[in-house]
């Protein structure tokens, strides 16, 4: 069953590229129904986030009407980038399934190492410029937060 939505994923990488889109491509299942699919629309929508992880999840969220996919399986024609990565924890989705690896990807132009490298670093030893300013009402937006008795957790 796995192999069935990864190869939907490698279907939609492939029709992104005839389209003009990069060469990836992901499908969101739950309890064995397709949620949500998409491909790489990087390119096309000039959106350097239009990744197919993301551009799946949105659609995902949108449809179930929850941030929350917990339940929730992405099936993706490669290792999911940093960033997709990042944003597969946020939602909560129970696994990864892929087929190409981040040195696939890397092999083809896609090349992520700097950025999980980066990660690892402590802010002021990064390559991009990251500086703290600090402003005497900046805590008092997460007090805010804190003491607000009906915020919806994420």
């Amino acid at each position: 069953m796995h192999e069935k939505y990864l190869e939907r994923a490698l279907e939609l990488a492939a029709e992104s590229i005839e389209e003009g889109g990069g060469p990836f491509g992901a499908v969101i299942v739950r309890d064995g129904a397709v949620i949500a699919e998409a491909s790489n629309r990087v390119t096309r929508d000039h959106d350097p986030t239009a990744h197919a992880e993301i551009v799946a999840i949105r659609k995902a969220s949108e449809k179930l009407e929850n941030h929350d996919l917990s339940g929730c399986t992405i099936y993706a024609s490669c290792e999911p980038c940093p960033m997709c990565l990042s944003a597969i924890y946020w939602a909560r989705m129970d696994a990864v399934f892929f087929g190409l690896t981040r040195d696939d990807a890397a092999d083809a132009g896609f090349d992520d190492r700097m950025i999980y490298e980066e990660l690892g670093k402590e802010t002021g030893a990064r390559q991009l410029k990251m500086v703290r300013i600090e402003l005497p009402e900046a805590e008092g937006v997460f007090r805010k937060w804190t003491d607000k008795p009906d915020r919806e957790a994420y």
